[in-house]
C-alpha cells in the first residue's frame, strides 16, 4: 500500500537531573561538593533510507520517544547522556511543524539527518555552583525537559521525468513499456491511485527514474479528484512529459485536455510553469490519432513545446522520446550544478540564547513566556531555598520584575512561567 502522508508526534529525552553531594571523607569533617552533572537527552533523528519508498510504516506507530539523561552522582559522576531515537523516513519526505505547519525539513539524499525533536540539557550539579561567595551550595538543577511536538509528514516522489495528463491518457501502458514497473492498467479513468516509478534504461549506462503521476482533472489545484493528493509529486520532477490522447473516445479536441491540465499546474504551483516538457501524443496506431496529429504539432509548435508522436500500446515512437527526454535531463543537471557553484556558502554565526519574553494576563494570572526564562524555570528545583533564591535573582537580572510591576502585578498576584505558578511578593516596603 502506497502511504504518503502522516500524522506524528515526537518527543526528545529529558536531561538527567544534577545532584547534591559532599566529599565524605575520613578526617575531612567538612568536604566541599562534588555533586555531578545530569547526562542530556536523546534527539529524535529522522534518517533517510533509500530502501523505503512509502510512509507505511508510520501508520501502525506514531509516537517516538528518545531515551533521557541519566540523573548525575557524587564523587562528580556525570550522568550518561540518552540514546538518539533514529526513525527511518523515504527520500524525498517533507517534515512539517504540525501547528504552524512551518516545513522543518526536506529530506532528498541517503544518509541525511534531521533532528526532528532536541533533547533536553543535563542539569548542573551542585559542584558547577560554587563561588567566591558560596563555597558549599546546596542546590543543583534538573534536567531541561526534552522538546516535543506534532509533526506532519508528506512524501514527494523523487523521479527526474514525470508523466502528467488526463485520467486514461495512457500514462500507464508507457510507464510499463519503458521500464519494468507493472501498473494496473485497464480501459477507465482512474486506473492509477498512486504514483508509480520505473527505472527508464537506454544503454550505454544511461537511465533516468519516471513516474506516473496519478491522472488530474480540472479543479486539481483545489482538490478535486485526486488533485491535493498527487500534484505535490509533480515538484520534483525535472522534466514533465504530457500524455494526449489523440484518438479520445467522445471526440473532443485533446488540446482542451493540454490547457486544462497545464491550467492545473500553474495554478498549483507557478513555478512548474517553467518546467521542461515535452509532449507525448499517444495512440498513432489508431486512425482517428493520425488525422489529429498534425493539427495538434502544429499549436504546440507555435507554443515552443516539443511534441512526439508515439504509440504506448506498440512502442513505436518511443524510444525517440526517451532519448530526448534524457537529453533535457542532462541540461537541467548542467544548469543546477552552475547554479550551485554561484551559491554562496552561508557562514554560521553563533547565536547566543534569546532573553527576550512577554507577559500577558488571563484570568487574573501573569503569564510569563520566553525560550530561555521557560527553560530555566523548568529546570529550577522550587523546594530547594536556594535554588529558588538563584531563580528570584535571574527575574531580577533579567528585567521581569520590573516589567511585572509596569504590567500592574500586586502583592499576592499569580505569576505563571511554563508550568510553575506562584504568588509574586514584593518587598514589605513596596507592598504597603
Amino acid at each position: 500500500m502506497f502511504i504518503d502522508k502522516a500524522k506524528i508526534h515526537v518527543n526528545a529525552g529529558d536531561g538527567g537531573n544534577g545532584i547534591v553531594s559532599f566529599r565524605r571523607e575520613k578526617h575531612v569533617p567538612e568536604g566541599g561538593p562534588n555533586g555531578g552533572d545530569g547526562g542530556n537527552g536523546g534527539d529524535v533523528v529522522f534518517i533517510v533510507d533509500e530502501g523505503l519508498r512509502t510512509l507505511m510504516d508510520f501508520r501502525y506507530r506514531s509516537h517516538f520517544k528518545a531515551e533521557r539523561g541519566q540523573h548525575g552522582q557524587g564523587k562528580n559522576k556525570h550522568g550518561k547522556s540518552g540514546d538518539n531515537m533514529l526513525v527511518s523516513v523515504p527520500p524525498g519526505t517533507v517534515v512539517i511543524d504540525g501547528q504552524s505547519s512551518e516545513i522543518l525539513a526536506d529530506l532528498t539524499s541517503k544518509g541525511e539527518r534531521f533532528i526532528a525533536a532536541k533533547g533536553g540539557r543535563g542539569g548542573r550539579g551542585n559542584a558547577k555552583f560554587t563561588s567566591s561567595t558560596n563555597r558549599a551550595p546546596r542546590m543543583a538543577e534538573n534536567g531541561e525537559p526534552g522538546e516535543q511536538r506534532w509533526l506532519r509528514l508528506e512524501l514527494k516522489v523523487i523521479a527526474d521525468a514525470g508523466l502528467i495528463g488526463m485520467p486514461n491518457a495512457g500514462k500507464s501502458t508507457l510507464l510499463a513499456s519503458v521500464s519494468k514497473a507493472k501498473p494496473k492498467i485497464a480501459d477507465y479513468p482512474f486506473t492509477t491511485t498512486t504514483p508509480q516509478l520505473g527505472m527508464v534504461y537506454l544503454g550505454d549506462g544511461e537511465s533516468f527514474v519516471l513516474a506516473d503521476i496519478p491522472g488530474l482533472i480540472e479543479g486539481a489545484h483545489q482538490g478535486a479528484g485526486l488533485g491535493h493528493e498527487f500534484l505535490r509529486h509533480v515538484e520534483r520532477t525535472k522534466v514533465l512529459i504530457h500524455v494526449l490522447d489523440l484518438a479520445p473516445p467522445d471526440g473532443h479536441d485533446p488540446m482542451s485536455d493540454y490547457e486544462a491540465i497545464e491550467e492545473e499546474l500553474e495554478l498549483y504551483n507557478p513555478v512548474l510553469k517553467d518546467r521542461k516538457r515535452l509532449a507525448a501524443l499517444n495512440k498513432m496506431d489508431l486512425p482517428e490519432a493520425k488525422e489529429n496529429a498534425l493539427i495538434i504539432e502544429e499549436q504546440l509548435d507555435e507554443m515552443g513545446i516539443e511534441s512526439y508522436p508515439i504509440s504506448a500500446a506498440t512502442q513505436k515512437g518511443v524510444y525517440k522520446l526517451m532519448q530526448r527526454v534524457f537529453a533535457l535531463l542532462e541540461l537541467s543537471d548542467e544548469e543546477e550544478s552552475i547554479k550551485e557553484a554561484e551559491k554562496a556558502k552561508p557562514e554560521k554565526v553563533y547565536k547566543a540564547p534569546e532573553r527576550g519574553f512577554t507577559i500577558d494576563r488571563k484570568d487574573g494570572v501573569f503569564i510569563v513566556k520566553g525560550t530561555e526564562i521557560e527553560r530555566i524555570a523548568a529546570m529550577t528545583n522550587f523546594e530547594n531555598e536556594e535554588a529558588l533564591g538563584y531563580f528570584q535573582n535571574v527575574l531580577e537580572r533579567w528585567g521581569i520584575n520590573e516589567a511585572l510591576k509596569n504590567k500592574g502585578i500586586r502583592h499576592g498576584d499569580a505569576v505563571k512561567i511554563r508550568d510553575v505558578e506562584f504568588d509574586y511578593y514584593l518587598p514589605e516596603e513596596e507592598s504597603e
